[in-house]
């Protein structure tokens, strides 16, 4: 009798154990992705706002150079 207790309560343990190692896998992949999107979002907008900068200063450069 102690046995079968003993039987259910490790087979309970691992399914439990089991789903939660799902939850948290699934939870990573979730954090791994927005972190991934953000950090693109980032370098997209830290990269075009490099490339205005650029423009705006070559256009600044030729005109300097025009009026001389």
């Amino acid at each position: 009798m102690c046995k079968k207790v003993v039987v259910i309560l490790v087979s309970i343990s691992l399914v439990l154990v089991l789903s939660a190692c799902a939850e948290l896998k699934h939870t990573g992949k979730e954090i791994g992705h927005t972190t991934k999107k953000v950090t693109t979002a980032i370098g997209h907008g830290t990269r075009d706002t490099v490339k205005a900068i650029g423009h705006g200063t070559k256009e600044v450069i030729n005109d300097i150079k025009e009026d001389d």
